[in-house]
């Protein structure tokens, strides 16, 4: 029976004061692996999943965490592409973690998930679970707050009905046709 790492991705939050605010973000993608099929278990330093798969993949990991995490308060969404844990750290501490593993050695299967990830000095200004807020430029609303469409040219009537006199006149007026264009070139060719 062949073994797969699954890739892993993380993220994380901190606070000194919220225990609900200090937390890792950790997605096991194992496609296919049904519920009943896998056997993921999460201790104060370690996760760990086996899984076989519809396909009869079986993906299996095991996490040695950089520091501890609080079990009982952690947790598990199950998807058909993933496993998605929200795993609460132990200690309230304001500094992230420097890594997710107690290693220091890179692994391949590892990578930051930065659709989650917010700078250490910006996360009190991220929505709880609003990942749209990790990109900036968001607005409370949920549009693109703080863009002046108009200055993006061509755009300032955005979801609106053109209006007289507007630009795709003058566009239509001022671009040459390309048969006109390729005829002065040819022209002029000696």
């Amino acid at each position: 029976m062949t073994q797969v790492t699954p890739e892993v991705t993380w993220a994380q939050r901190s606070s000194s004061t919220d225990a609900a605010r200090n937390y890792l973000y950790v997605n096991l993608k194992t496609p296919d692996v049904a519920k009943s099929d896998a056997d993921l278990n999460i201790t104060s330093s370690n996760v760990s999943f086996t899984g076989k798969s519809k396909k009869g993949v079986t993906y299996h990991v095991s996490l040695d965490l950089y520091d501890e995490i609080d079990p009982e308060n952690s947790k598990v969404n199950h998807s058909d592409r993933e496993v998605e844990l929200v795993l609460r750290k132990k200690q309230l501490k304001e500094e992230y973690w420097p890594r997710l593993l107690k290693t220091d050695k890179k692994v391949h299967f590892l990578k930051t998930d930065f659709d989650k990830w917010v700078d250490e000095d910006e996360q009190d200004e991220a929505g709880e679970d609003d990942y749209a807020n990790n990109f900036g430029g968001f607005g409370d609303e949920g549009g693109l707050g703080n863009i002046d469409f108009s200055k993006l040219g061509g755009l300032s009537n955005l979801g609106g009905e053109a209006q007289a006199g507007d630009d795709e006149d003058k566009e239509d007026e001022e671009m040459p046709e390309l048969e006109d264009a390729e005829a002065k070139l040819t022209e002029s060719k000696p």
